[in-house]
């Protein structure tokens, strides 16, 4: 190999996605027949409705449906965005103007860190928090600054400390989400009346990533029905959870008209608009009823009676306050549980900590994969996570091996 050629610097600076590696490892293990069941990642099994579905199928039958689309999406979308934010969370966006189609909320991250964050700008990121908030971060050369979440403080930021502890005048945007991935913790009013608040004051642009506030959530927020929120928030959404949507990779971005202006000029630069039967099929998602909506927590919360059952046969503690589509537990008599740890694949390594010696034995000893919660963070280090997206009977199935074992 020719030993001349080297990747960007950016590149040093992350990793390969911990899901992606794990995945690998996962299926060579299939590969040798051990039948592993993944509560891993959170990627919806259920189906969209059939609505929807058949409004793809029709669009895309069409010979006209194939061209390149417009980088904002088509009207009928953004209309559509709109009038959601305004039946479920009584927020009122102008469709043509603080709406912006994204090909998923995840690569919304990436415009916009790329839009506004300078090497070396400081960026506040949540520990516990979604990993790609550090590594996009990472990549466009910006200063992490973590806020630490705490479970005594309800997994919300202790604002007075970061003040005390961060010169908050070098920092330009602060990443959250509510309802919280990975711990569960719900969104509130006064908390994001307490976020808006905190960024007005440092002139911090406040970025809510908000796509768990359907499930199992009797209170969907979002953090632009605080008065002024427009002002100095984004925030994300998507249509991969609530509408069991994940590989169509549909999301939005909302704020203020400058906001979405300068998020736009990435975009414009990065991709094309999305196909645009896809567009057609999100507007009749987005328009579904108040009982598709209750059907699926139905089914998740079925499910979550299982996860619970799951991660407490794992030696965890389980707060019932909790939303979105995971479940997150606390390791309890860790040391009781690890002492039984044997296969040579935990031990070792930078990463060793509770949270991967306990999901490694899950693996190679139950053949079941549950994820540890140190990959969130140092605050994570002593907790899981289990995936509520897949069948009960798969649930029992791992909740049988883990009894087990």
């Amino acid at each position: 190999m020719n030993t001349a050629f080297t990747p960007a610097q950016r590149i040093s600076e992350v990793k390969e996605y911990y899901f992606s590696v794990k995945l690998k490892e996962i299926a060579a293990m299939n590969a040798r027949g051990a039948k592993v069941i993944n509560l891993g990642i959170g990627s919806p099994d259920l189906p969209p409705l059939k609505k929807v579905t058949d409004t793809l199928a029709a669009a895309a039958a069409r010979s006209d449906a194939h061209g390149y689309q417009s980088y904002i999406g088509i009207p009928q979308l953004r209309e559509a965005f709109s009038k959601w934010y305004a039946d479920k969370y009584g927020v009122n966006l102008d469709p043509s103007n603080e709406i912006l189609p994204l090909m998923g909320s995840k690569e919304g991250v990436m415009h916009v860190s790329m839009a506004f964050l300078n090497p070396g700008d400081g960026v506040l990121i949540p520990d516990p928090g979604y990993p790609t908030y550090r590594s996009v971060s990472k990549l466009v050369g910006a200063r992490l600054v973590e806020y630490q979440l705490d479970e005594n403080n309800g997994w919300q930021p202790d604002f007075g400390k970061i003040e005390a502890e961060t010169d908050l005048t070098k920092v330009k945007l602060m990443w959250c989400n509510y309802p919280n991935m990975p711990t569960g913790a719900p969104a509130s009013h006064s908390l994001f009346e307490r976020l808006v608040s905190f960024g007005r004051k440092w002139n911090i642009i406040i970025c809510h990533d908000n796509p768990y506030s359907f499930i199992l959530n009797d209170r969907p927020l979002s953090i632009l029905e605080v008065e002024g929120a427009k002002d100095v928030c984004i925030e994300l959404n998507s249509m991969s959870k609530t509408f069991n949507m994940p590989g169509w990779r549909i999301g939005m971005a909302a704020s203020n008209p400058r906001f979405i202006e300068w998020i736009l000029r990435v975009k414009s630069n990065m991709d094309s608009g999305m196909f645009r039967p896809m567009q057609l099929a999100a507007v009749e998602a987005l328009a579904q009823s108040e009982e598709d909506y209750a059907a699926m927590n139905r089914v998740y919360r079925s499910r979550r009676a299982v996860a619970r059952r799951i991660l407490e046969a794992a030696g965890c503690r389980v707060d019932e306050n909790q939303s979105g589509l995971f479940l997150w537990g606390r390791i309890e008599g860790a040391g009781a549980v690890l002492s039984a740890v044997s296969d040579p694949h935990t031990a070792g390594g930078d990463d060793t900590c509770a949270s991967k010696l306990l999901s490694d034995s899950l693996l190679y000893g139950a053949g079941v994969f549950i994820t540890p919660g140190f990959i969130f963070g140092s605050r994570g280090r002593n907790y899981m996570r289990v995936s509520l997206c897949c069948p009960e009977q798969t649930l029992n199935e791992a909740l049988e091996r883990i009894e087990k074992m």
